[in-house]
């Protein structure tokens, strides 16, 4: 059967997650249905991680089996169709080898966390950040974040439903910067690394914030790091801020 890799991009706001859910709406859920109006059968798809209920999507990828030869743009045409109104949609389709694995064959995730820094409520932004009402020293939270790079066993930083065999892993990157922001000044973490542990991320930012507030201090990022114990980490900040940005592979499927 024909392999196809998909991009998708989507909004999480709507589901319980990426994951299939018999009784809640998911991502997973929504393609495979669309999959269904253009090859009437079960459909069971792979993506490159699981997103938690309200985490977006810039760069999820996935791969689907079909039973007809598609033309990649017209396969993205059709299931685009057939996905509205929910707010998914697949940016790049690509055929790919039959033993190519959308989890499996990646090397690399990059994430993408924003906090957006004002008193007024957001609007436009709203479900697509985390809005915070007070200034954050992006400097520190950077001296913060340098603690954490590199091979480590990072127990403080995953949630204790975590079912990955190990703690240790390698976090090859985590930039935090200022921008100027459509709706005020924002903070975004952008964090790279082979595979993610649950709540990584979102635990290493709940933490951060800490030390942009002052109330943490870089070194008390180390000694949480040090402790490997989970009641030793900051707060864990909600999902609406983080993005899968981008997932990478030996060669670019879609390139």
């Amino acid at each position: 059967m024909p392999r196809y890799a998909l991009k998708v991009e989507y909004l999480g706001a709507p589901f319980a997650g990426w994951q299939r859910q018999a009784e809640q709406p998911s991502v997973q859920g929504a393609i495979e249905a669309a999959l269904a109006r253009l090859e009437p059968r079960a459909h069971t798809i792979a993506a490159a991680g699981r997103t938690d209920a309200g985490v977006h999507a810039l760069g999820q990828v996935a791969h689907c089996d079909m039973e007809r030869d598609w033309e990649p743009f017209r396969l993205s045409e059709a299931l685009n169709h057939h996905l509205k109104p929910d707010p998914v949609a697949i940016v790049a389709c690509a055929r790919v080898a039959e033993d190519w694995h959308a989890r499996f064959s990646a090397v690399e995730r990059q994430y993408l966390f924003r906090i957006l820094m004002r008193r007024a409520p957001a609007t436009h932004e709203s479900g697509r950040v985390w809005q915070v009402r007070h200034d954050l020293d992006v400097t520190a939270m950077q001296a913060g974040a340098d603690r954490l790079i590199g091979n480590h066993d990072f127990t403080t930083f995953r949630s204790t439903m975590c079912q990955a065999a190990s703690p240790v892993k390698t976090l090859d990157a985590l930039r935090v910067e200022a921008v100027d922001g459509f709706s005020g000044p924002e903070i975004r973490f952008h964090v790279r690394a082979r595979s993610f542990l649950h709540n990584q991320v979102r635990s290493f930012v709940g933490t951060l914030e800490r030390v942009g507030a002052h109330a943490w201090t870089p070194e008390d990022v180390s000694a949480a790091l040090a402790a490997r114990d989970r009641a030793a980490c900051g707060p864990v900040c909600p999902p609406q801020g983080l993005y899968l940005a981008r997932v990478g592979y030996p060669s670019d499927p879609f390139a």
